[in-house]
């Protein structure tokens, strides 16, 4: 028995990297997952083949979340195929791509985040859980710099998360928990990749300073954790860079919200 038998489920952003890893992770607990992609059919296909050639339940749907009809075309697949809609996981992220417009970081991480939240709450029954992912990098930006090339990416992050808490009222009246998971760079990420591009070295200096970096199957065994774990709605989980954790706490001590 797993801990999602009969349970359905929605990662989105996961036809690869942290995505795919957290919903062959659900998968496995027993969740019927609705595997999104907004371009790549194929790569979120092979994710969909993964999960059944191991006993599990999964369909490829593609959809973007900046558009109004994305969350619906979710949210109906998850009912048409696994009959409702019990665990969301926001993973979809961005905003270092080139050619999608100034405002793409914001309309992605926090305008996309909010709109598909609140298409989700009307069908989601008390009970639910949603998991929102983010990074230090994004969680801490209010009292730790971060390199000039994530930071318009970092600012728009938070403003998500900030958007998704300011639902918890709403949230708990229905009965549904949020929990964050923010973490340090991963290894093997787009976001780590572009990164390492725009600044060489970026990566190899982040390693060092934290000690080791988590791999994308680490990190994404931990989003999918908090899927079931005993924690109180609004709960944040952090996974490496200890340094974050310790510049941060210093912050909030010193009257400067993290």
């Amino acid at each position: 028995m797993g801990l999602l038998d009969g349970k359905a489920a929605i990662v989105t952003g996961s036809s690869r990297g942290i995505g795919a890893e957290v919903a062959k992770y659900l998968a496995a607990e027993g969740a019927g997952v609705v595997v999104n992609y907004r371009q790549k059919a194929p790569r979120a296909n092979k994710v969909v083949a993964a999960i059944e050639a191991d006993g599990g339940r999964a369909v490829a749907v593609g959809a973007d979340l900046t558009v109004p009809e994305g969350p619906a075309a979710l949210i109906d697949a998850a009912r048409e195929n696994f009959g409702g809609l019990d665990v969301l996981v926001l993973n979809a992220s961005g905003g270092m791509e080139t050619g999608m417009g100034e405002d793409y970081a914001l309309k992605l991480n926090r305008d996309a985040q909010v709109n598909m939240l609140s298409a989700a709450v009307e069908v989601m029954p008390a009970g639910s859980r949603v998991v929102f992912v983010t990074s230090h990098q994004a969680h801490f930006i209010k009292s730790v710099p971060t390199m000039p090339e994530y930071e318009a990416v970092a600012l728009s992050k938070r403003a998500g998360e900030d958007a998704l808490r300011s639902m918890l009222p709403r949230l708990e009246e229905k009965g549904i928990t949020l929990v964050v998971v923010s973490g340090d760079m991963i290894e093997g990420t787009v976001t780590a990749t572009l990164l390492d591009r725009a600044n060489p070295g970026a990566i190899e200096a982040r390693r060092e300073e934290a000690g080791r970096l988590y791999s994308v199957a680490e990190f994404g065994a931990e989003v999918a954790r908090m899927a079931t774990a005993d924690v109180p709605s609004g709960h944040t989980e952090y996974v490496g860079g200890a340094d974050y954790l310790s510049a941060g706490a210093a912050a909030e001590t010193a009257g400067d919200p993290a």
